[in-house]
């Protein structure tokens, strides 16, 4: 039995016998965590969303454009990864299942919002940094305006592939498309948003 209380399993012999405290949640690793949360462990879930929140939140903001409807579809996708932990069967990483939902809801999302004005997408999707003056420069918001005019589909591959780094295969897992759809994905976004950025070059 994985929980708060103790361990008890048929042993051999020679045996050892675990002694000492049950280590704090924030000690376990991430297999054991998840064990717990599909037992119905809210806090070893927190655990779980704390570890990868930055990550999360990092590929909301890319997606979404916008900080807050970012901390939105956050905040949502987090609910819907709890309600939906008992699905998790570790086919894949775990880190990559919570890509896949947070990546649902931002599709969600998207598609039900109106455009977002373009003084809007050249202020929003940046986080305050020293580079903040040089990313809201002309070539800047043409970037982030075309890239906000792709279709959901593309903008979501073509962040996940240039801006998390993935692999195609990963993208393919978190998408639910096909390694060549994401590929065609990807593709038809670099064109868009080459031709877009041929002034700035």
């Amino acid at each position: 039995m994985v929980g708060g209380g103790a361990v008890t399993a048929s042993r051999g012999a020679d045996a050892p016998v675990p002694t000492g405290p049950v280590p704090p949640r924030a000690e376990l690793d991430e297999a054991t965590l998840v064990v717990r949360a599909q037992e119905g462990d809210a806090r070893a879930f927190e655990v779980l969303a704390r570890r990868h929140q930055p990550a999360l939140y990092r590929l909301a903001v890319r997606v979404m454009g916008d900080r807050a409807e970012a901390e939105d579809a956050l905040q949502e996708a987090l609910l819907d990864a709890w309600r939906r932990i008992g699905r998790f069967r570790g086919e894949s990483a775990f880190s990559t299942w919570m890509y896949r939902v947070v990546t649902n809801r931002c599709l969600d999302m998207l598609r039900r919002r109106p455009p977002l004005p373009v003084d809007r997408v050249a202020d929003s999707a940046a986080p305050d940094s020293p580079e903040r003056s040089a990313e809201v420069d002309a070539g800047m918001v043409a970037l982030r305006r075309e890239l906000r005019s792709l279709r959901a589909e593309l903008r979501v591959c073509w962040v996940l592939r240039e801006l998390e780094g993935l692999s195609y295969a990963e993208i393919a897992q978190i998408t639910g498309a096909s390694e060549d759809a994401v590929r065609g994905r990807i593709h038809r976004a670099r064109v868009r948003l080459s031709e877009v950025m041929r002034p700035w070059r």
